[in-house]
């Protein structure tokens, strides 16, 4: 059994600018809806069993309580904010098991997600469907693995070694110096990704990294100032690791059944009809016979 953990928030992002604007029966952009409707039916039409998906229902979570400067849902084009509780209800119609977070973020929820499919015995592998570098620390061997479906490209614990040069449990501590833009921290002054690289793939956690210089890998330049950003920034270090660190002690699900798709909901054909796609009614009902 393979289990389809979907990022629905990239999903609706990607979709909004790849897709020409798309209005419902009430004059409302649903373009990023459709798409990401059709890119799961794609999935199931390719053979998936158990699929969930997650979603930011909000943007902000405990993270903004922790660091003022974090991201947030200002910026957002509204026609794209408005389509997501639009893409929860179509989901759910769908039949897809749908975790729209609130305090925790939908990287939260895949997270958990993983970490509670993984060791079950019938369970081969979790495909964790997104590129983003934060969900690389989910992979597991290849067990758990990250799967861009965009560009058809599967890592596994050997491919995140080959993209970072690090094991995955190091990703957090690698954000915390590097910095994520995307997630609004920027990491430790003058580290960059190759000293930050060369670090953890010798002391994979910031605790272990040592202080005395001379035991430093060779070839991290100004190992000197490096050193001393890390002391004096040591705290930050540890928020910014905090803050890229997935949880994975969120109740996301009891069994797997009920991530087994069995077929839409009568509710879903109303829905296609105000988004005006009558083929993802069609696709789903070939699918559920």
């Amino acid at each position: 059994m393979h289990i389809h953990l979907i990022d629905g928030t990239y999903e609706l992002f990607r979709y909004f600018y790849a897709v020409p604007p798309t209005p419902d029966t009430n004059g409302m952009e649903v373009g990023a809806v459709r798409g990401v409707l059709g890119s799961v039916l794609q999935l199931l039409e390719s053979g998936a069993t158990h699929i969930g998906v997650a979603t930011d229902h909000v943007i902000e979570s405990f993270r903004n309580n922790l660091y003022a400067g974090y991201k947030t849902s200002d910026g957002i084009d509204p026609k794209l904010w408005a389509q997501f509780p639009l893409l929860e209800e179509a989901l759910e119609a769908m039949g897809v098991k749908v975790w729209a977070m609130v305090e925790f973020e939908a990287d939260d929820a895949l997270a958990a997600a993983a970490a509670l499919a993984a060791p079950l015995p019938n369970v081969e592998r979790v495909l964790v469907c997104s590129p983003d570098k934060d969900l690389a620390q989910c992979v597991r061997g290849t067990r758990v693995v990250q799967f861009d479906r965009r560009r058809n490209i599967l890592r596994d614990e050997a491919g995140v070694r080959e993209k970072w040069g690090i094991q995955p449990q190091s990703i957090p501590d690698w954000l915390a110096v590097v910095g994520d833009t995307a997630d609004g921290f920027p990491g430790l002054p003058g580290w960059g990704e190759k000293a930050a690289s060369a670090m953890f793939a010798a002391h994979p956690h910031l605790e272990d990294i040592p202080k005395d210089i001379r035991q430093w890998p060779q070839g991290i330049r100004g190992a000197q100032r490096l050193a001393g950003v890390l002391q004096s920034k040591w705290d930050d270090a540890l928020l910014f690791r905090t803050l890229a660190t997935l949880r994975t002690d969120i109740p996301v699900f009891q069994s797997l059944d009920e991530l087994r798709w069995q077929g839409p909901t009568p509710a879903f054909s109303t829905l296609c009809q105000r988004l005006q796609s009558e083929s993802l009614t069609e696709r789903a009902a070939r699918l559920s016979r």
